[in-house]
Formats: C-alpha cells, structure tokens, sequence
C-alpha cells in the first residue's frame, strides 16, 4: 500500500503539470492586466486566504486518525463528525447575516480566532471538549466559505472600482491554487506527523501559526465593509420560493444534496478502509488532491473551444463515475477479502469525479438561480444535504464494524443512482436550454492576468 500510494501520487502530480503546461502553451497570450493597484490588491487578498486555506486543509488527513489514537469506537468518532456537520449547517444558515452584521474584516480575524480554538482543542482527549472544538470547526468552516469572498467582492467594486469582468478571473485562479494548496498540506501533514513527535496531532499544532499569520495580515492590511441587512426569515422564504417555482432548481437541488452528502460520507470512511492497512495518510490524501486537480483540468479541457462539452454533459459524467466508485467499493470492502489498492482505486475516481462536478455545479447554479435568491436557496440546498450526511453516519455508528463500511458503500450507491436519475431529469427539462451552454471563447470578456 506504501508504494501504491506514493507512485500514485507521483503519476497524478505528473498527469497535472502536464495538462496545465499544455493548456498554457495552448491559451491566447492576450492583453495582461498592467493596473499595479490591481495586482497590489489581489496580492493582498491572496496572501492572506491561502493561508486560510492551508490551514484549513493541513488537518483534513488525520482528523480520524487523531480520534481513532485517543481510542475512541468508531461510533464515537462518527458523532464527532455529525457534530461538525450540524453545527457547519447550523451556522452556514447564518452565516452571511452574521458577516454582514459584523463586518467582513472583522469575520475574517474571527474566523482565525475560532479555528484556532478549534485545533488547540484537539490537544484534549476529553470528549466533551473534542464536541466543542467540532462546533467551533462548524462556525469556521463557514465563515471561511462566506467572509473572505463577501470582502474581496465589496472591495473590488465599491471601494476599488475595478471591472466587475475581473471577478470570475479571480476565483478561478484562487480555486485552481486552493488544489495546490491541498496537495501540499497533505505532504505537509504526513511530514510533521513523522517529524514533530506528536503523532496525529502535529498537523493541527503546525496549522495554528498558519491561522494566527492570516488573521493579522488581514487585521493590518484590510479595511472594513459591511453588507446591507437583510431579514434571515425573508431570505429563505424567498429562496423556498424559487425553489418550488422552478424545476430546473428543484433538480439541481436534488442532485446537490445526494451527491455531496454521499461525499461527507467518503470524506469519514476512506481512512478506516485505507489505515489499517499502512497507508500513508497525508501522501493518500495528496493524491485525492491531486486527482481532484485533475479532474477540475480535465473540466477545462473539455469545455474550452476544442471540445466544447457542456458541463450538463459533465454532471452527469461525474455522477457515473461515482457509481462505478461505490459499486467498486461494496466488492473491495467485504469482510476478509479486502483489496486496499482497489479501495484505493476506487476514491481516486471518485476524487476526479469532484473536480469534474464542482466547476460544472457551480456554473449551473450560477445560471440557473437568481442571483439576488441565490442565498436562500443555498440554504435550503444545505439543510437535506448535511441531514442525509449526518443520517448516514448515525446508520454507521449503529452497524457492526466489519461489514459497516461495506454497508455504507451500498447505501450510497443507492443514494448515488437516484441523484443519477435526477441528473437524467434535469437533463431532459434543459436538453434545449441555451443559456445553460458554456458560450463561445471568442465571445468571453478579457480576464486580467497576474
């Protein structure tokens, strides 16, 4: 399994590099952004979300793997992570009123604040405070996923006055930095695991001065803006009403909440199958990264000019391939004929099935839904999607550890053929729907370079 893992890793790493040099030498030198207060501001921001990030990713190798060397039962760790989930669905409800309310800046140093409460808890192997530091985790997760890009935004247009063109351009290049970033932090992980002498826990330590940096930068570089109030009642009574009002959401809905909650699931369950076996969990997790990277390159690969596939056609993709995944897994999971390289295999593609999902789900959502409804029906995207997550979990903390994760695996293949289903659905209702097509390149807005 140690050598699976690092050659695997190596040959996704070179698989990556080679598509992104092809595509560079491929793309349209263009016109660079020559404004220095652009470059100076996007700096600015960089700077201090990728440490977040960083932060954010150093831990996600050993979380299990710390719960499981305080001799915790599976069981037990299961709660933990349907704490987590729970109080990440509770506060993602609230998130935005809160940042608005608070500020964006402010949200930023508080969100350095919680998460580092929240790994300093991890030092503890009392129960009672590892719950805690899991809410506080829940409150981080989505003031990270909130206040950084509520502030970029808001200075970018109001404070700035930079093209609104230059947006998109922006995130692409955080999100394509943010895989980066992940494939790092697992090598990163695994090496201060070994290194450091504290065992599962160094990983969360070394992720403090990474959080303590960001919140400071911010604190020092960044100025304050706040966002227009806005009753959290109306906001998801008006997105419950977009939402029964359009099929085309309805589905995309449906599809969101069954596929990713069957990865919440993955995200708890690949390092039980994959440990005991002497897997190297930060070089595994690099390579779920790795694969993930890839898989978000394929994505733009086959929807620029050349191949021009639309990312309906890459949903749907994503969702077979989950399939096979799960199917695989119910085979290479049975008890006492296990086959880790198989296992293995098998979260690969699933881990490129999410870079194909997540770009092409977050162009369709982006089309489909208003933008001014976009945040209540979020919410109600959020709530069936950490519900059918957490109800997974409870049904693996209930069942008999050795054929638990077999079991699971079944049921989410299940779960993964209905969110098939609904992709076949919403095929059929857009099939004709131009606005839901990648427009031409010729015709796309100059992107500033950096």
């Amino acid at each position: 399994m140690l050598v699976t893992a690092y050659l695997a890793f190596v040959v996704l790493l070179a698989s990556c590099l080679g598509l992104e040099l092809s595509r560079c030498r491929a793309k349209p030198s263009g016109r660079a952004c020559s404004n220095p207060s652009f470059l100076r501001f996007q700096l600015d921001f960089y700077q201090v979300y990728f440490l977040a990030l960083a932060a954010d990713w150093l831990q996600a190798p050993y979380l299990y793997k710390l719960y499981q060397h305080y001799h915790f039962l599976e069981g037990q760790i299961a709660i933990l992570y349907v704490c987590g989930l729970a109080s990440t669905v509770l506060f993602g409800l609230v998130a935005s009123s809160l940042v608005d309310w608070l500020g964006r800046k402010k949200s930023c140093v508080l969100f350095s604040l919680t998460y580092s409460l929240c790994c300093l808890t991890k030092l503890s192997q009392d129960y009672f405070v590892l719950l805690v530091g899991r809410a506080l985790g829940g409150l981080s997760t989505a003031l990270l996923f909130s206040a950084f890009e509520a502030w970029y935004i808001h200075e970018h247009v109001e404070r700035h006055d930079f093209p609104a063109e230059w947006i998109p351009a922006t995130f692409a290049r955080a999100a394509f930095w943010n895989h980066v970033l992940a494939v790092v932090a697992g090598v990163a992980a695994e090496a201060v695991a070994c290194w450091m002498g504290l065992g599962p826990v160094a990983p969360f330590v070394a992720a403090i001065p990474l959080l303590a940096l960001a919140g400071a930068l911010a604190l020092h570089h960044w100025g304050e803006n706040y966002g227009r109030q806005r009753a959290f009642p109306r906001t998801c009574a008006d997105g419950l009403r977009c939402l029964l009002s359009d099929r085309r959401v309805l589905l995309l809905g449906t599809i969101q909440a069954l596929f990713e909650s069957v990865i919440f699931i993955f995200v708890f369950l690949w390092t039980p199958v994959l440990d005991p076996h002497g897997a190297p969990l930060g070089i595994i997790f690099s390579s779920f990264m790795a694969a993930s990277l890839l898989g978000s390159s394929l994505y733009r690969i086959a929807t620029s000019k050349r191949y021009h596939l639309q990312p309906m056609h890459l949903v749907s993709l994503a969702v077979l391939i989950v399939v096979f995944s799960l199917f695989m897994l119910t085979f290479s999971t049975s008890p006492g004929q296990e086959s880790p390289v198989e296992s293995f295999i098998a979260f690969l593609l699933i881990e490129l099935a999410c870079g194909l999902y997540f770009p092409s789900m977050g162009f369709l959502r982006r089309k489909v839904i208003p933008e001014t409804e976009q945040a209540g029906v979020l919410n109600w995207f959020r709530v069936p999607l950490h519900l059918l997550a957490c109800l997974g979990l409870l049904v693996l903390h209930d069942s008999d550890r050795k054929t638990g994760a077999r079991s699971m695996f079944s049921i989410c293949s299940a779960v993964m053929v209905m969110a098939l289903l609904a992709v076949v659905g919403l095929f059929t209702v857009v099939r004709h729907d131009a606005e839901l097509r990648v427009p031409s390149p010729a015709g796309e807005p100059h992107a500033p370079e950096l």
